[in-house]
């Protein structure tokens, strides 16, 4: 089988080499400028941080890509999708707001900033796909009209997933409320008694006539129409609908490759990641904890799943801080490294089987080759 290239450069710096320069650089080694720029549409797809958490990237590297875009002749806009969860990025007015509270916005970001799946999180397209675990991955409007796609990654842990890098911003990350609904369950919604206000939004809005109001005003779902589809769970304000039983983390990881190969699906596309901050758990918390491994550096391929195996193997290989994080504490240097918040640290860890699959259906190359500029 042949190998992908993914190319890595250090955050040594200079008084002549920044880490903004340092990024540019890689970018275009590793063909970014190869991409049909001109007049093209590029989605590029961020974390723009939970407020409260400090691990996020900073908008100075998206503003630096948009530039280089722009400057190629492409229309760059920043973008994420709703959270499933209720929290300050489940609608976008709040997300947006959020964005703009830790830095991303036209002015520093260089670029717009889109909430690609709208409003409540139910602007979407499905894409035909017909994968073994999804149909029809139901991905951001926004991201789904765009004619490129660029993914930067911060490369950190994540308490379900294993670890978040290339595909888990892709595949969760482009996936409507909907999508995530999708990923992360293993049933249909449920409903809340306890936090249901019955104001109805959930029946009106269901397009299976699958939910209705019961003598005490509150919601209650028939599974015979129900199709899971997480639209009440979408538009529900008040928790009211919610997810039902979580899937187990091996299905999920297959669940976001395919979502992931559903995104870049006859688009060209490219990927930046970021070993920095190498927080325990995703940067979709309102804190983050003390890192778990040094700073690295900055990878970027074509490929992103020969990108997420080198960036795990990284992170795998390098000595970890003992900082006083939720992972280190009480824990010698292998029991940490077997630690259930972060199993793709260990050696035997099926952690890695969302990149097998991901492999198996086309969407790149676990071999690759390390490329140091």
């Amino acid at each position: 089988m042949e190998t992908s290239k993914v190319y890595y450069t250090d955050l040594r710096t200079s008084p002549t080499s920044n880490l903004l320069d340092k990024m540019e650089r890689l970018v275009k080694r590793a063909g970014i400028e190869q991409l049909p720029l001109k007049d093209s549409f590029v989605a590029i797809k961020i974390h723009f941080g939970e407020p409260g958490n400090l691990a996020y990237l900073r908008p100075n590297y998206a503003a630096r890509m948009a530039n280089l875009l722009r400057n190629n002749g492409a229309k760059p806009f920043l973008t994420d999708c709703n959270t499933l969860y209720s929290g300050r990025r489940a609608n976008a007015v709040d997300h947006l707001q959020s964005a703009m509270e830790n830095g991303y916005n036209p002015i520093s970001a260089q670029c717009q900033v889109i909430i690609g799946d709208g409003l409540k999180g139910t602007d979407c397209r499905e894409i035909p796909l017909n994968g073994e675990y999804c149909a029809a991955p139901k991905i951001g409007t926004a991201i789904a009209d765009a004619d490129i796609i660029i993914s930067m990654n911060h490369f950190k842990g994540h308490e379900q997933a294993g670890f978040g890098g290339a595909l888990k911003n892709l595949g969760m990350g482009c996936a409507s409320v909907a999508g995530k609904l999708e990923l992360h369950s293993a049933s249909q919604p449920q409903i809340d008694t306890g936090s249901c206000i019955g104001c109805n939004i959930c029946v009106k809005h269901c397009a299976h006539d699958a939910v209705h109001l019961n003598a005490g005003r509150k919601a209650e779902i028939d599974y015979a129409k129900c199709v899971g589809c997480g639209q009440c769970v979408a538009l529900c304000q008040y928790d009211g609908a919610i997810m039902g039983d979580e899937d187990t983390s091996e299905r999920l990881n297959y669940k976001i490759a395919e979502y992931s190969l559903a995104v870049v699906k006859d688009k060209p596309n490219f990927h930046i990641s970021f070993i920095m901050n190498v927080s325990p758990e995703c940067d979709c918390w309102n804190h983050n904890d003390a890192a778990i491994v040094p700073d690295l550096g900055i990878l970027a391929s074509t490929d992103p799943v020969a990108l997420d195996k080198a960036c795990a193997d990284m992170v795998i290989q390098a000595p970890i801080l003992h900082t006083g994080n939720r992972l280190s504490a009480g824990h010698e240097h292998d029991d940490l490294c077997g630690h259930d918040k972060f199993h793709m640290m260990h050696p035997d860890t099926d952690r890695l089987a969302g990149l097998r699959h991901a492999e198996k259906i086309g969407l790149g190359n676990m071999q690759y080759e390390l490329v140091k500029i």
